[in-house]
């Protein structure tokens, strides 16, 4: 729901939906409103379009220098969500040089959402992710520019992917709207969490390529194939399969019954070595499921899905039995909030209900309200047999994703550049419509296109404008300021204290299960700072045994402000010091 917010100011969505409506009105009022300005703006736009390469080129550099001239209004983020911390760990863990790590002596008060404690301390989620922000804390000293760059190479391969399957303007455009909405504002840029633009890069070479390779047998198009399905392996693999059987279905049909299809000859030359690196990635991943999970078949999720939840990821599965959880606020999770979902959509209304809610998540995600209009000629776009392919992709990725429980905008990642070819060339019926002999069509399409990049400045300087935004992550205009800036600041106070310290955390009854503290490094016996849970007393002393060389805190993050106390076995008599008032000299 779309509420007015005075005490934070106007609503960004709010200001879009008034925008969109007056650029609707004005390209049916005013269709010549500015036209030779757009035309000479469109004339140059052009000529960048037709060379191709440079054209990749801008894109993916537009995508890096832009979000980096932004950090100073949109810095970037600390980790906020659950799979943020699932995903560092990963990172730190591979950035150590090691696959995983072993469980630590003291597990119990460790665990935490989303992180495997046995057979070995890890991440639960598939590797990719992990690696690539462990590539960016090696190369740049912090994971995010990691994030940063397989997010730029996202946008670049989304207009490389385009060129392939429409003219070269509305790929280059293609591109630039993924730079905006998707490089620079959504939670897969300024979040850790869930590989989005991973799997949109793996999506985009695969579908990029496949025009290309069927059209001029070449190595490095195979080359670019293999590497998408490597990626998609390796970040989303169900939602990947469902893009790689379509594209499998074509190639094999081209190579045995195409009328141009290539000599075997020819073939196994320029797909020996792409073959070599998927079956060598396949090796390299049971070798991991191994080491992280006790099994080369034992995929990621298995082992801590096992451990901890309750519901099941797809909907004709049977619910887990309820293991026994030793805090409340897990319990809350896997079993309050997961498995209330799951058995909601295990029945006929309940799926049905939530079928509009899971399409209106997608939509508003990849759309928001600017890029709703040009959806008027979605029939004529999915009836057009330059994209007919596409399409079928995307039924396939709508039945497969229904099978599903949970839906994010991560999960259609590896669909992304399917979904922008289908707007583009709904832009482009529209362009051509001419109600009256006026050129409504094209005026509503420069307009939403200007639209679009009014809204991107708006959103850059939404904290000083005192814009509100949305603060859900899924949703397109996600930033990082203000979030996970209570645990920073409080972990952050702890690391300028002399010596190593010990955080317990202690949790109200009505803490929220989406704002989870207790995460903590790959070697946890060696961190600064490290996170546990406040269990009971016994334990806490058996703890605290262990740690005995820790100045030890009781942290009570529900408090407001957040509170430390130095933690003596019990909360009596204890005065309580608020987290500002934390010095070095305090016991």
């Amino acid at each position: 729901m779309i509420l007015p917010a005075p005490e934070r100011g106007t609503s960004l969505m709010m200001i879009e939906g008034g925008l969109t409506a007056i650029a609707v009105a004005l390209a049916f009022c005013l269709p010549g409103l500015g036209a030779a300005t757009f035309a000479r703006i469109e004339r140059v736009f052009g000529k960048l379009a037709r060379q191709q390469g440079l054209a990749v080129a801008s894109v993916g550099t537009a995508a890096l220098l832009l979000r980096l001239a932004m950090l100073p209004v949109c810095p970037i983020p600390h980790p906020c969500l659950d799979d943020d911390f699932s995903f560092l760990l990963a990172a730190d863990t591979f950035a150590s040089g090691r696959l995983t790590n072993p469980t630590p002596v003291m597990w119990e008060h460790f665990e935490t959402i989303h992180i495997t404690m046995k057979p070995t301390y890890m991440s639960m989620y598939f590797p990719a992710q992990g690696l690539v922000l462990a590539a960016g804390k090696v190369l740049f000293g912090h994971p995010w520019f990691g994030q940063l760059c397989v997010t730029a190479l996202m946008c670049a391969a989304i207009c490389w992917m385009l060129q392939g399957w429409l003219p070269p303007s509305w790929a280059l455009l293609g591109g630039a709207l993924a730079v905006l909405r998707l490089g620079l504002f959504s939670y897969w840029i300024n979040t850790y969490t869930g590989g989005g633009s991973v799997a949109a890069l793996g999506g985009a070479l695969v579908l990029g390529a496949l025009p290309r390779f069927m059209k001029t047998v070449r190595l490095r198009h195979a080359l670019f194939m293999a590497v998408g399905i490597v990626l998609l392996a390796n970040s989303r693999p169900y939602e990947g399969l469902l893009l790689c059987l379509p594209v499998a279905f074509t190639l094999g049909r081209w190579i045995f019954f195409g009328k141009n299809r290539p000599a075997m000859r020819v073939l196994f030359h320029h797909t020996a070595v792409p073959l070599a690196l998927i079956v060598a990635a396949g090796a390299w991943m049971g070798y991991y499921n191994y080491r992280a999970f006790g099994s080369p078949f034992t995929p990621p999720y298995n082992s801590d899905r096992a451990a901890y939840a309750v519901a099941q990821h797809f909907i004709w599965q049977s619910p887990h039995p309820e293991p026994v959880y030793r805090y409340a606020v897990m319990r809350k999770f896997y079993v309050g909030m997961e498995l209330s979902y799951f058995q909601k959509l295990k029945t006929a209304r309940g799926f049905l209900t939530e079928i509009p809610s899971k399409t209106l998540q997608g939509l508003i995600f990849f759309s928001g309200i600017a890029l709703l209009p040009p959806l008027i000629m979605l029939r004529r776009a999915a009836t057009d047999r330059r994209i007919r392919f596409l399409v079928v992709c995307l039924l396939l990725m709508v039945g497969g994703l229904l099978a599903e429980t949970w839906l994010f905008p991560h999960y259609v990642a590896p669909f992304t550049c399917c979904i922008y070819a289908l707007g583009l060339q709904s832009m482009r019926h529209l362009r051509l419509w001419r109600p009256d002999g006026k050129s409504t069509g094209t005026a509503l399409i420069r307009l939403t296109v200007a639209l679009c990049i009014v809204l991107a400045g708006l959103r850059a300087w939404a904290k000083p404008l005192h814009v509100w935004l949305d603060n859900s992550p899924t949703t397109y205009w996600f930033g990082s300021q203000d979030f996970g800036d209570r645990r920073a600041n409080v972990e952050k106070q702890l690391e300028a204290m002399p010596g190593k310290q010990l955080a317990v955390v202690r949790y109200a009854p009505d803490h929220s299960v989406f704002e989870e503290w207790v995460y903590n490094a790959a070697d946890i016996d060696d961190s600064k700072v490290i996170w546990a849970r406040d269990w009971d007393a016994a334990s806490n002393v058996e703890l605290m045994g262990y740690y005995r060389d820790r100045k030890v805190w009781l942290i009570e993050p529900d408090a407001n402000p957040a509170k430390i106390t130095p933690y003596t076995g019990t909360t009596q008599n204890v005065a309580h010091a608020n987290l500002s008032g934390i010095t070095a000299t305090e016991k």
